[in-house]
């Protein structure tokens, strides 16, 4: 059999281990990476590479970066490169029908939940803030409905108690490349057509906003605590102090109880704070304005009210 001319699109770090995996197969031949364009980052704002912009070019595989996927430019471009096949990875643009229709053997995606569960933009954090038991990745025919096409293979990893959403997203990205190294395969030679997804399991995982971040000491522990470990990533988690956010980098729950939002204890051990049916130990927090710091250095440094 011959080699495979695969097209791979992704952006994120999440498409890594996927684009690693096709280079180093010797089934496959990434004859282009499509990757979104440099865009500024860092506190200077200078314009910096995708990660898997940065990874195409140490492996010296040609680099296509339209603002737009789906114009006529961008099209003429992607046919002439004759590919059978295109992997979409955490690419960040959605393809048109005269995009997917120029690959013969297809087009797939992977995605980072159990589909249909989580179609959409945060499909991890979401698991994570709903307190789900298990999510995994799925790899996907890609069709014109975002996350809608038919299942081709599924890796599942259980969410345990103490699994954050950056822990969880390294698990997937992995799982990722291992479905592309055994179920894409078996899809290309035919051997698999896929499953339809059971649209009466939808649920839509909508972007993460920012202000989801803010702590409600009303809710139940175990909310509270979904929200910490699914916002790990971005943004954050935090409080409100003399009118001043305190983020919490590091948390921990205990069985205290008291008024939510109450402050039960606060020394060099921990600032304890209750919620509705428990209570958390603070640990590492970040003033407003200020660094990361150590609980014991912010106590010795601001005045704490007895309620939040």
């Amino acid at each position: 059999m011959s080699k495979v001319r695969i097209v791979f699109l992704g952006t994120a770090d999440f498409a890594l281990p996927s684009l690693q995996m096709l280079c180093s197969d010797e089934h496959y031949e990434v004859v282009c990476v499509v990757t979104q364009p440099d865009k500024p980052a860092g506190r200077k704002l200078e314009l910096t590479a995708s990660p898997v912009k940065k990874l195409a070019q140490s492996l010296e595989i040609p680099i296509y970066t339209p603002a737009n996927i789906n114009t006529e430019e961008a099209i003429n471009y992607i046919k002439k490169l004759r590919a059978e096949a295109a992997v979409v990875v955490a690419y960040g643009q959605i393809l048109s029908e005269d995009i997917i229709s120029l690959f013969p053997k297809g087009a797939v995606n992977l995605h980072g939940s159990l589909l249909p569960r989580w179609r959409g933009a945060a499909p991890v954090q979401r698991a994570i803030f709903y307190g789900d038991s298990e999510s995994g990745v799925t790899l996907q025919k890609i069709a014109l409905k975002l996350d809608a096409g038919d299942v081709l293979g599924v890796r599942k990893v259980s969410i345990t108690d103490g699994m954050d959403s950056q822990e969880l997203y390294d698990k997937l990205k992995n799982f990722g490349a291992d479905l592309l190294h055994i179920e894409f395969m078996d899809y290309i030679r035919g051997n698999l057509t896929g499953i339809k997804q059971d649209t009466s399991l939808v649920t839509i995982a909508k972007k993460i906003k920012k202000e989801e971040g803010l702590i409600d000491w009303n809710k139940n522990q175990s909310d509270i605590w979904n929200q910490y470990k699914a916002l790990k990533m971005w943004p954050g988690v935090w409080t409100i102090v003399n009118n001043k956010t305190l983020k919490i980098h590091k948390m921990e729950k205990v069985k205290s109880s008291g008024k939510p939002g109450k402050v039960i204890s606060k020394d060099t051990n921990g600032l304890v704070i209750a919620c509705n049916d428990g209570a958390f130990k603070l640990l590492e927090v970040q003033p407003e304005s200020k660094a990361k710091m150590q609980i014991k250095d912010y106590l010795n440094g601001f005045e704490i009210p007895d309620n939040l």
